[in-house]
C-alpha cells in the first residue's frame, strides 16, 4: 500500500449560474487527497491519512475515496469541520483562498497518528497539510517515525498566500526533504525554497542532503529527474490545456505508479535506481498529468485511459 498522508478539502471552484452570475460549486480535492484518487484509478493500492471530517464536506470526501478504491481506514475522524479553498482561475492557472482554522485537518496531532500495518511500503506527504499547526508537527513526526524503514517522497506544493511563518515552514520542508526518499518541486517551488540559480545545481544540493531522487517539474516544458549518477529529461505530452488544477498531484501518482510497477518501490531500488527506470516512471507522471490538464478539475486518469 501507498499511504497518502496530507490534506482532504473541499475546492469551491468558479462557475457561472444559469441567470450569468459568479458562483462556486463545492468539488473534492486537496493535493494529496487527490493524488490517492489518482493512485486509486490507476489499480495502486492506496491508502489515506488525514483529519477527516464528519460533516457533510467529510462525507463527499469519503465516498470519493471510496469510489475509487482508496482506503481511508487510517483517517482521524473529528466533528470538526471540513477545509475550504475558493479557486481562482486566471488563464487556466489556479490560485487559492482557504478557510481552515479549527478544521478537522488542522486540529489533528501527533497523538492521533495510527500504527502502521506492514503492508503500508511507502508514504506521500505533501500540500498545505504542512504548513499549519498542530497537523503540520504531526506529519512531521510520521515521516521521522516511519523514514528508515518504508519509503517516503514529498511534494510541498508550495502556496505561499497560505504560509505565515515562512521561516518555520522552510525549516520543516528542508528537514522532511532530507529524510525522503523522493522529492518532487516544480522549478517556481524549488526557487522559493532555495533561491535563484541553476536548476542541476539546486538539485543537487537536494541530494547532497540526503534524498535519493529529484523530481523537478517544469509545466509544458516537462520533467527532469535527478539522483546522484544521473540526470533523465522528459518532455511534457502535448494536450490543449483546460486548467491546471491536479496535474502536480496527478503526476505524484503516475511517478509513483511507475515506480511500482517496475518493482522499484522499495529503499534499496532508489537508492541506485536505474536511469531507465527513472525515465519510464517520470514518463508515466507527465502522460497522467496531461491527461488531468486536458479537462476542468482535479479529474486523474482511469487505468484504462493510459
Amino acid at each position: 500500500m501507498i499511504l497518502c498522508c496530507g490534506e482532504a478539502l473541499i475546492d469551491m471552484l468558479p462557475r457561472t449560474s444559469q441567470e450569468g452570475e459568479a458562483a462556486f460549486a463545492p468539488f473534492a480535492g486537496g493535493a494529496v487527497f487527490n493524488t490517492s484518487i489518482a493512485l486509486g484509478r490507476m489499480g495502486v493500492e492506496p491508502g489515506f491519512f488525514c483529519g477527516l471530517s464528519t460533516d457533510l464536506f467529510g462525507e463527499t470526501l469519503e465516498a470519493k475515496l471510496d469510489e475509487a478504491g482508496v482506503s481511508s481506514d487510517l483517517a482521524f475522524r473529528s466533528t470538526r469541520p471540513t477545509t475550504l479553498a475558493f479557486v481562482r482561475l486566471t488563464d487556466g492557472h489556479a490560485s487559492y483562498t482557504f478557510y481552515d482554522e479549527n478544521s478537522a485537518l488542522r486540529i489533528m496531532t501527533e497523538a492521533d497518528l495510527p500504527t502502521l500495518p506492514e503492508k503500508v511500503a511507502a508514504l506521500f506527504f505533501g500540500g498545505i497539510s504542512l504548513v499549519g499547526e498542530p497537523c503540520g508537527s504531526a506529519y512531521e513526526a510520521l515521516m521521522a517515525r516511519e523514514a528508515d524503514s518504508r519509503v517516503t517522497m514529498i511534494d510541498p506544493n508550495i502556496r505561499p498566500s497560505f504560509i505565515t511563518d515562512r521561516t518555520g515552514y522552510v525549516a520543516r520542508i528542508t528537514s522532511m526533504m532530507a529524510m525522503s526518499d523522493v522529492v518532487k518541486l516544480s522549478d517556481e517551488d524549488l526557487h522559493w525554497l532555495e533561491g535563484d540559480g541553476d536548476l542541476d545545481a539546486l538539485a543537487g544540493a537536494l541530494i547532497a542532503r540526503g534524498t535519493k531522487v529529484v523530481l523537478i517539474t517544469q509545466g509544458s516544458d516537462g520533467s527532469v529527474g535527478y539522483t546522484a549518477q544521473h540526470r533523465v529529461v522528459v518532455p511534457a505530452n502535448k494536450v490543449e490545456v483546460v486548467d491546471t488544477v491536479g496535474a502536480g498531484d496527478t503526476f505524484n501518482a503516475g511517478f509513483l505508479a511507475g515506480l511500482q510497477h517496475a518493482g522499484a518501490l522499495d529503499k534499496a531500488t532508489l537508492a541506485n535506481l536505474s536511469e531507465d527506470t527513472l525515465r519510464d516512471a517520470l514518463a508515466m507522471g507527465s502522460r497522467t498529468a496531461a491527461i488531468t490538464v486536458s479537462r476542468a478539475g482535479a479529474n486523474p486518469p482511469w487505468a484504462h485511459e493510459l
